[in-house]
């Protein structure tokens, strides 16, 4: 399995498809598949049954994944989208997360 540069909670811009152009946090990482689940992008409607948490039914809009390959990490000093780095950190020693483009540690 290939290592994600996405994890969740991390605020991404969307770079193509219907909702391009859209920011929204990652809910779900689905790695197998390569795709993500991010708030407020992909919306989709669907029909539900009605159950104990919706007893009328009817039509609920939710989000549907998006390839990952379609979303980029939002720098965290411009709020443009970046590219993601991996370095080790000289205080601690343990791997880090940091923006191409400002330097900036993600998270």
């Amino acid at each position: 399995m290939k290592k994600l540069k996405i994890k969740k909670d991390d605020l991404v811009i969307v770079l193509s498809g219907v909702s391009k152009g859209k920011q929204g946090k990652v809910i779900k990482i689905m790695p197998n598949s390569n795709r993500a689940i991010v708030e407020g992008v992909n919306m989709v409607t669907k029909h539900a049954k009605p159950n104990a948490e919706n007893p009328q039914g009817g039509i609920v809009k939710k989000e549907a994944s998006i390839n990952i390959s379609n979303l980029m990490i939002v720098d965290p000093k411009s709020g443009s989208p970046t590219r993601v780095g991996r370095r080790i950190n000289k205080e601690t020693g343990k791997l880090e997360r940091y923006s191409k483009k400002s330097g900036e540690v993600i998270k």
